[in-house]
């Protein structure tokens, strides 16, 4: 049939050939069309990129963490808007597909090998003693398949580190990867400014086009300090959280930061001028302290450690949050919260008190993810170390500080080895300062280890993974 096709558009009559190629044009339209008017605009366009996307990512596991990482920068909590026993999210769609293809390649004999670094054996312990304190917690706990399906997230979030460390076997990979990261972290940040700064009807009105894949719609969905509608606006994008903003922000912004200081940067200093100052300006619109002093956390080590130019960044920055008069409401919030006089701060304070004498009668193992088994106590504390504590005891967070602190021993012995790589330096010391910015704004919030956000875990772990491959690969090129 193809070939009579082909044969019918070739017609020497010239005529002929016309019509058939009108024809076939305006039956793709009408398919289209129809296509477009059973889905709706939005549903079409989903579903036409993520098939598209599909196919990509079952070439390469590359192109699968690529997705990845732009979703969670994108659209962290969108999910189908069919309901299958729960109701998956695209990212669990993407995650999952990651490690099918990751598997399917040594299945295959397309891959004959795995990267397996010694620190991956801390990151296996941590992963299985998670697994067994949530299993234990089910005796006095309800599981409910929306529970499962975020802690299978959160698991394999964390197990992305194995992903990223044998996918990334070359500097070109290393490259790539860094540069999507970089980018992601520009949308989900120029995403959160556009939000803000349009009218509030506006982005309302694109937080209910967003509902029909369960995003919370309507002026509920937006967020102010305190809660109370009377105060400053804080940014949410799509992150829902502000918070959560915050931390992505951090992230984003130590990944990217030695760009503009760095001999050989992987993107075109002006965009990393211009994205960091985007970056910025979207986590002081969030107005989470915790956030803020992370950031600034990451500035000052990468500074110290290489990159002096970035003390006069961080300078910068500093001045724009105590100087400039539109920052005088900020300036009032985090001094707020340095005194313990606003209701956040002082619920927070409350929070740790709970979490600490939780801890204390469940010291070893904690309770797990889902409850607690005592009436009045409950998980959950804005301080992830706290929280890991109450849900995997002090074992567990023993284990976890062990995996970071192995993470940095490995990124300075490896570091004193790339200096005269300083591409492949600037992406070490960029990831090293995003997590330990991470780390610091991990004291005031939670988002690195939650069932509700475990594309921030995956997101951490991505880096992790990727500061990993970055030594490894130097080691193996000598």
């Amino acid at each position: 049939m193809i070939y009579r096709l082909e044969t019918f558009l070739a017609n020497p009559d010239r005529t002929v050939a016309a019509f058939a190629l009108a024809a076939l044009l305006l039956l793709g339209a009408l398919l289209g069309g129809l296509y477009i008017a059973a889905l709706g605009p939005m549903l079409a366009l989903a579903f036409t990129v993520a098939a598209l996307g599909g196919l990509l990512m079952l070439t390469s596991v590359e192109w699968g963490l690529y997705f990845l990482v732009l979703l969670i920068g994108v659209l962290p909590f969108a999910a189908l808007p069919v309901k299958v026993v729960f109701t998956p999210t695209f990212l669990d769609l993407v995650l999952w597909t990651v490690f099918f293809v990751w598997i399917a390649g040594f299945a295959t004999a397309r891959r004959r090998d795995i990267h397996f670094p010694l620190l991956g054996m801390l990151v296996a312990v941590f992963i299985a003693l998670a697994i067994f304190t949530f299993a234990v917690g089910l005796a006095h706990s309800r599981l409910t398949p929306t529970i499962l399906r975020r802690f299978i997230g959160l698991m394999l979030g964390i197990a992305l580190f194995f992903v990223v460390v044998d996918t990334m076997r070359s500097e070109r990979a290393m490259r790539n990867l860094t540069r999507v990261i970089i980018l992601g972290g520009f949308l989900t940040a120029l995403i959160g400014v556009v939000f803000y700064a349009i009218p509030q009807d506006w982005t309302v009105r694109i937080l209910d086009a967003l509902a029909r894949f369960h995003y919370p719609a309507g002026h509920g969905a937006l967020r102010f300090i305190e809660d109370d509608p009377h105060n400053p606006m804080r940014a949410i994008g799509t992150a829902v959280d502000p918070n959560v903003l915050g931390g992505m922000m951090i992230l984003a912004a130590g990944i990217l930061a030695p760009q503009i200081a760095s001999k050989k940067p992987v993107v075109p200093r002006w965009f990393a001028w211009l994205a960091l100052a985007t970056e910025f300006l979207c986590l002081f619109w969030t107005y989470s302290r915790g956030s803020m002093l992370g950031m600034l956390a990451v500035l000052v080590i990468l500074a110290l450690v290489k990159y002096r130019r970035l003390l006069w960044v961080g300078a910068l920055m500093a001045a724009g949050l105590w100087f400039l008069p539109w920052s005088k409401t900020y300036i009032q919030h985090l001094m707020a919260g340095l005194h313990g006089s606003d209701r956040a701060t002082q619920m927070r304070f409350g929070e740790y008190r709970d979490a600490i004498r939780l801890i204390s009668q469940y010291p070893w193992l904690g309770v797990g993810f889902i409850d607690t088994p005592e009436i009045g106590s409950y998980i959950g504390v804005s301080c992830v170390y706290l929280l890991i504590a109450e849900e995997m005891g002090l074992v567990g967070l023993s284990v976890f500080f062990l995996t970071v602190i192995g993470f940095f021993a490995q990124l300075i012995e490896g570091w004193r080895r790339l200096q005269n790589n300083p591409e492949r330096e600037a992406i070490l010391l960029g990831v090293g300062g995003a997590v330990a910015g991470a780390m610091v704004g991990g004291i005031f919030d939670h988002y690195l280890f939650n069932l509700v956000y475990p594309h921030m875990a995956m997101l951490f772990w991505t880096y992790i993974g990727l500061g990993v491959a970055a030594v490894s690969l130097k080691e193996e090129s000598e």
